[in-house]
């Protein structure tokens, strides 16, 4: 029996499969007249997969369905297959980077996507957050695509295929060229995974969006039915008066209360620094080279010690961070729930050592003199820091200032494992 595949014609999900048998040389057909809506709704389709969704995959032991797995069988189909690594470790590698890429890149664009296109309920805020989970998720893959060409080892991998083809969706709907040059290294592999030969085939020529997929308008409800007025009855006629001209009505809710305006953030109410937040997140951004000539001295000539504060936090409990990537998704967590502060603050956050237990330490700007209240109140990993204000008067904390804005290395005598920036 053929590998009968069922899926819709340009789906990103589809393609991973069919790239993942370009390069394991098995032949993989797709089901004949199949059109979505119709075909996966047949009592034969939802057999082998009961919740209606594709791809599926005949094979002669039984479908299978999900993306990811239906690559991982066509490609183990081919034995000793270089997609999946030459040891165990580059296997690990290779399933550590699928799992990213669903759960970190593809999780976070669907949030994004699904609303615009009318598929769920459109909540800015909901939106807000989606787009800094996966700006977190890009800035991870662009460290370690900094000094890779691909995911895993010095060829092409599963790995490889499934990430490129869920940033896919996003090159070509949701981010465009402003969005992703904060990526350089992703835009890098991007481009270089989707124009070789086997990609090209399945995947054809691709362009990047030019802007965002607008939001889907809900359709419009239907009008009542205006019921037809009953006929006055006749009057008498009256002498004609001089009408007056008619005074405009109230429109609608014009007689409610005015809603009361939203209270100002105290932060808003500060006399005015010298100091731009802007200006020197974007000047952290930019600054590529002589990033201590530049970007640190440029900071130390904007920092305005009146309208702003700084201030070191240490992880209190450093001796339960024994799994890095699980220290890494605390402090991830951390600056995710911070993102309410975005508007006042700037944040360093460094991950040390290259032994467990990792030790956790973090330099943050606020605005005023004191940790915003809102923020204590709001974000709850602040309890699990102590946290000491900065003396710049104190050369030695100036300095630690610096290298933490730097990232340093080493860092206070050991290797840094990560540095994560809250801008």
């Amino acid at each position: 029996m053929a590998l009968i595949f069922h899926a819709g014609k340009k789906n990103k999900n589809s393609y991973k499969t069919l790239i993942a048998a370009e390069y394991s040389g098995v032949k993989v057909e797709l089901a004949p007249n199949f059109e979505m809506g119709v075909s996966n709704k047949t009592p034969e389709f939802l057999k082998m997969n009961p919740i209606g969704k594709i791809p599926v995959l005949e094979t002669p032991d039984g479908p299978i369905f999900e993306s990811n797995a239906i690559a991982r069988y066509v490609t183990r189909l081919k034995a000793d297959n270089p997609l999946y690594g030459s040891s165990l470790i580059d296997y690990a590698h290779i399933e550590q980077w699928i799992d990213f890429a669903s759960l970190e890149i593809d999780a976070h664009l669907l949030s994004w996507y699904r609303p615009r296109m009318g598929r769920a309920v459109y909540l800015p805020p909901a939106e807000e957050q989606a787009i800094t989970s996966l700006k977190r998720a890009l800035d991870a893959l662009n460290a370690h695509l900094a000094s890779n060409t691909f995911l895993v080892g010095h060829s092409m991998t599963l790995a490889d295929i499934i990430t490129t083809c869920n940033l896919y969706m996003g090159f070509t709907h949701l981010m465009t060229k402003s969005f992703t040059s904060e990526f350089p290294h992703v835009e890098r592999y991007f481009w270089t995974m989707v124009n070789q030969p086997n990609f090209k085939k399945i995947l054809g020529e691709v362009k990047q969006a030019e802007s965002v997929i607008p939001i889907a308008k809900k359709p419009s409800q239907p009008k009542e039915s205006a019921k037809p007025k009953p006929k006055p009855k006749d009057e008498p006629k009256k002498e004609a008066k001089k009408e007056e001209p008619a005074k405009p009505k109230p429109e609608a809710g014009e007689e409610e209360e005015a809603p009361k305006p939203k209270p100002k953030n105290p932060l808003d109410l500060l006399p005015p620094s010298k100091m731009i937040l802007d200006d020197w997140k974007r000047l952290y951004s930019n600054t590529k080279t002589n990033f201590r000539e530049v970007a640190i001295k440029g900071f130390w000539d904007m920092y305005d010690p009146e309208g702003y504060s700084l201030w070191f936090c240490d992880y209190k409990y450093n001796d339960e961070n024994t799994v890095s990537f699980v220290t890494l998704n605390k402090v991830g967590g951390f600056l995710q729930r911070m993102d309410l502060a975005r508007k006042y603050a700037f944040g360093k956050m460094l991950v040390i050592g290259s032994e467990p237990p990792f030790k956790v330490k973090g330099l943050w700007l606020f605005r005023g003199q004191e940790i915003p209240q809102f923020v204590l109140d709001e974000c709850y990993d602040m309890e699990l820091y102590e946290w000491k204000k900065v003396d710049i008067t104190d050369e030695e904390q100036k300095e630690r200032v610096s290298q933490m804005i730097e990232d340093y290395e080493p860092f206070e005598g050991q290797p840094l494992l990560d540095a994560k920036c809250f801008k």
